[in-house]
């Protein structure tokens, strides 16, 4: 007898332990802030009243894709969308969820042998003995499911708790979902009240017209500037001029290197002494032998071609300084990027602008073009003074497009500024606004997504 009376006892024991978590779980389910918290809930908490080796939520309601639908799977922090495991269960589940009848939530004992199509990867997914529990609201809508699975048969006690649990996560999930419904949706709007006026205000506002324009970066260049070339091969020794410094016409700018240059200019002077010399000998013996005319004859062509050489090296050694041609200013980036650089005939080193005659450069990407015609209005905006404003007129458009330092296609388009008024200065960048046409602005506001369809399908 006694024996039998502590059975009893540890049986009541254990029915109330089992009792008292599983009132937890159903409070810490109806207490869930949000759907993956009463998803962790379900699939991972349950393990304290029942043991099973994999449990996942299954969610009918949501998007239309396997991802939204599988809520949460134990052990997982969130399934992954396109892991096959994802796909395999989430036809189980939808099959599961269409063969419930209606308004019952009475667990159901799912085996592989019904499901012929998927019995193949079923020992790879799930262990045999598997459960399946619809979630209902309490107007018995099926809301998702509760799948369980394990190694070992189910007992009628654990069927009896997972009904238990079932209905109460079925219960906190249409909870959640209305809450959710409810914040979405929230107090209706004035507007709401006025849906027909408001739908015409919008169509009225579509056909209002604006004026076409697009603001892009741009730069202030000289216009018909003076490139100062290299006037032959060296290495430039100094530079005279400071960037944007004004000069005078004929002032000096750089110079070249010229040790190497004054080097073969001594060594040419020298040869042309030695030539005079054997011309001279050759003279003499000249007047008293026929032989020596023709000696003398060559050594007369030898001394002409050292003195052309001699003059062509003293000819560059003038060169050796450039002067500016014209008054105006030298533009060029920094004195060091030049000194000590090698640099060929023809080079550009710098350039000679006059303040006065200046342009404004914008290039107009691909993207944004629409039709730019000489004498359009561009108002160009100084980064360095945002309350200046200087207005010019286009001049000329590129025939097509190129590619710009930050390769990217643009058309380049070059204005003048307006007679009259203050220019900005050379060198000066910011932002400029081409004005087009008058549109629509459903066509403005729809002209580059129209754009993108027609590229996209070609119509």
């Amino acid at each position: 007898m006694g024996q039998l009376s502590r059975r009893a006892v540890n049986t009541a024991a254990d029915a109330s332990r089992v009792l008292a978590e599983v009132l937890q779980l159903v409070r810490r389910a109806a207490g869930a802030s949000d759907l993956e918290t009463l998803g962790f809930v379900m699939v991972n908490e349950s393990r304290q009243v029942l043991e099973y080796q994999l449990s996942i939520f299954w969610r009918q309601t949501g998007a239309f894709t396997d991802a939204a639908r599988l809520s949460a799977v134990s052990g997982q922090p969130r399934p992954d969308a396109n892991a096959p495991f994802s796909h395999w269960v989430s036809a189980l589940c939808r099959r599961l969820s269409g063969q419930t009848s209606g308004g019952s939530a009475q667990p159901r004992q799912v085996v592989a042998q019904d499901h012929p199509d998927l019995i193949q990867d079923w020992t790879q997914w799930l262990p045999p003995h598997v459960l399946w529990v619809p979630l209902l609201a309490s107007d018995g809508d099926q809301l998702g499911g509760w799948l369980l699975a394990r190694a070992t048969p189910w007992q009628a006690h654990e069927l009896a708790v997972v009904q238990e649990l079932g209905t109460h996560y079925g219960l906190a999930l249409a909870n959640k979902l209305q809450n959710r419904r409810v914040k979405s949706e929230g107090p209706r709007r004035w507007w709401q009240h006025h849906r027909r006026w408001v739908w015409v205000a919008v169509l009225v506002l579509m056909f209002i017209p604006i004026r076409q324009s697009v603001i892009i970066p741009a730069e202030v260049l000289p216009d018909d500037p003076f490139f100062v070339r290299a006037p032959m091969d060296g290495v430039i020794d100094r530079l005279l001029v400071k960037p944007n410094q004004s000069v005078d016409a004929d002032a000096a700018l750089l110079t070249l290197d010229e040790s190497a240059l004054r080097a073969r200019h001594e060594v040419a002077r020298k040869v042309l002494d030695a030539a005079r010399e054997e011309f001279r000998q050759s003279a003499q013996i000249a007047v008293t032998d026929d032989r020596g005319r023709l000696e003398m004859a060559l050594r007369r062509g030898v001394l002409e071609e050292k003195s052309i050489e001699l003059d062509y090296l003293t000819q560059q050694l003038g060169r050796v300084q450039v002067r500016a041609p014209r008054a105006g200013v030298v533009v060029f980036s920094d004195a060091d990027q030049w000194l000590g650089r090698t640099v060929v005939q023809g080079e550009r080193i710098l350039l000679l602008a006059d303040p006065a005659k200046v342009e404004l450069v914008v290039r107009l990407p691909v993207g944004e073009r629409f039709d730019v015609t000489e004498g359009t209005v561009v108002t160009l905006y100084p980064n360095a003074s945002p309350l200046s404003s200087y207005d010019a007129t286009v001049k000329q458009v590129a025939y097509s497009a190129e590619l710009d330092r930050e390769g990217l296609w643009t058309y380049r388009i070059q204005a003048d500024f307006d007679q009259g008024r203050p220019v900005p200065r050379i060198g000066t960048t910011g932002s400029a606004r081409i004005r087009g046409d008058w549109v629509p602005l459903s066509f403005f506001a729809l002209r580059r997504p129209l754009t993108v369809l027609r590229q996209t399908l070609g119509i």
